[in-house]
């Protein structure tokens, strides 16, 4: 197989709407877009909705919505396989006239009572072959009350392999390979042969999936081969695990991509942290989605598992908040703003990120800071009034808030200056001032710093609120 790479690349993202787009998709999915970005070239979106039980059109919306979030939209598709049955029906027609597939009537009982026969055997459990047609074979009599279903002519001898591009050489005996099954008695396709049929149809030329595919692949390719069609080349990735070195599960943090928007995570943090779960440009942990279309290369697919990590994913979207323009962010947090209650009308919202964009890992952190600007102030707990909020100290405020009225200009230096006089003149150290402060303009002990938090509450705001402690 050539490992060359075509004139024009072709990649699939081609995931089963069962459920929501889980993180190992998500990163599939990104490989699968970077690669074909990298090389110029389309990426499409199938889906893969055969089986009828379990698919669901949430689960199919879930899938647009996660990538679409992660900003992944394809070049062609979404295309359905089951609106596809129709080529697939064709296909199996011209496999079956060609003498590649065949119809088996064995029962699944009797199909069972032979991989038992050989497992008993020390044999590798697999079909025997009853219904193959070979030269001067005869086959059974057709039961007349069974529908058969439709087998691919598997070949018998020989091997079947590819150059993985991420685990190397790979190999298979085609003697391990039983008939596959390729339709049902209903005559409904089965998966490993609509995907091949698709792979052949959308020109697929590179396959990046998960490794739990790995022993389908040499049946793809042999089908592949039967119709005349030069198979992809693949690459299957190791699992993510999670931070116990254990399967990724709900427990770890595999929920839909879209709870991690809830959660206020950024999407191009999780595009960015989802690359380097198997992927690697040198020692770079930080980069744009341009410099990983610029840098994507399969060779730097890591053969080994990956492993999830809340605390770098955090660290990961701290960065990318940090560095976010504050209007930006603005625009991010209202919704999360009115979510909680708040009124992002009433403060000016960029200068409030810009404020607390520092110290926050998530945008919903970002808004639960907000508050203290889009909400009233909370009611003073009574045992820090108690302490904190004495004659002593009410007499200090006064001070402040009437020097505070004769400011110029309302800002945060004017508003540092003063806080500083503050303090000389009264003999006093910045807790005496400052925690008294906090409590009679916020209702909290703790707050960013207090000169930016009172130049952002307005004027108006801090002095009424200075005002109205001292009537308590």
């Amino acid at each position: 197989m050539s490992t060359s790479i075509p004139s024009v690349v072709r990649t699939r993202f081609a995931p089963s709407p069962t459920g929501y787009l889980h993180l190992g998709g998500a990163r599939t999915a990104l490989f699968s877009w970077a690669f074909a970005r990298h090389h110029g070239g389309v990426f499409v979106l199938r889906i893969e909705d055969t089986d009828l039980e379990r698919s669901t059109p949430e689960a199919v919306q879930a899938i647009l919505d996660g990538m679409q979030w992660l900003g992944m939209e394809p070049d062609e598709g979404p295309f359905y396989q089951m609106q596809r049955m129709d080529r697939y029906r064709e296909v199996i027609d011209q496999m079956l006239r060609e003498g590649t597939a065949y119809h088996c009537y064995s029962s699944p009982e009797e199909v069972e009572a032979m991989r038992e026969a050989a497992r008993a055997q020390g044999r590798k459990p697999r079909y025997d072959g009853t219904w193959r047609p070979e030269p001067g074979k005869t086959l059974p009599p057709v039961p007349a009350d069974r529908k058969p279903v439709v087998r691919f002519r598997s070949p018998l001898d020989g091997v079947t392999s590819w150059d993985d591009v991420v685990k190397g050489p790979i190999t298979f005996d085609n003697s391990e390979l039983d008939d596959l099954v390729i339709a049902r008695p209903d005559g409904t396709p089965t998966y490993n042969f609509c995907v091949v049929v698709d792979d052949l149809d959308m020109k697929i030329t590179h396959v990046l999936r998960g490794d739990d595919h790995i022993n389908n692949t040499p049946r793809q390719i042999n089908i592949l081969r039967a119709l005349g069609g030069e198979p992809p080349r693949y690459g299957h990735l190791p699992m993510i695990l999670g931070p116990d070195g254990e399967k990724l599960s709900k427990r770890h943090g595999a929920v839909s991509v879209m709870e991690y928007d809830k959660q206020g995570y950024l999407p191009e943090a999780m595009v960015n942290y989802l690359a380097r779960l198997g992927w690697s440009h040198g020692d770079d942990e930080l980069f744009s989605r341009e410099q990983l279309i610029e840098w994507f290369d399969t060779r730097n697919l890591s053969k080994s598992a990956a492993q999830w990590d809340p605390k770098k994913l955090n660290w990961v979207n701290a960065y990318y908040i940090k560095h976010s323009d504050d209007a930006d962010l603005a625009s991010r947090v209202e919704p999360r703003i009115r979510e909680l209650g708040g009124d992002p009308q009433a403060a000016d919202l960029p200068s409030i990120m810009a404020l607390l964009k520092d110290r926050a890992e998530t945008l919903n952190q970002l808004a639960e800071g907000a508050m203290l600007f889009c909400a009233p102030p909370i009611e003073v707990d009574a045992e820090l009034a108690a302490q904190h909020l004495t004659p002593e100290s009410l007499s200090v405020l006064a001070d402040f808030a009437e020097h505070a009225r004769a400011l110029p200009t309302w800002d945060t230096p004017g508003l540092a200056a003063l806080i500083q006089d503050t303090l000389a003149r009264h003999g006093i150290k910045m807790p005496k001032l400052g925690i008294p402060l906090r409590l009679a303009t916020t209702g909290r002990k703790q707050t960013p710093a207090i000169d930016a938090v009172l130049a952002l509450l307005g004027r108006e705001t801090v002095l009424e609120r200075l005002d109205a402690v001292q009537k308590r």
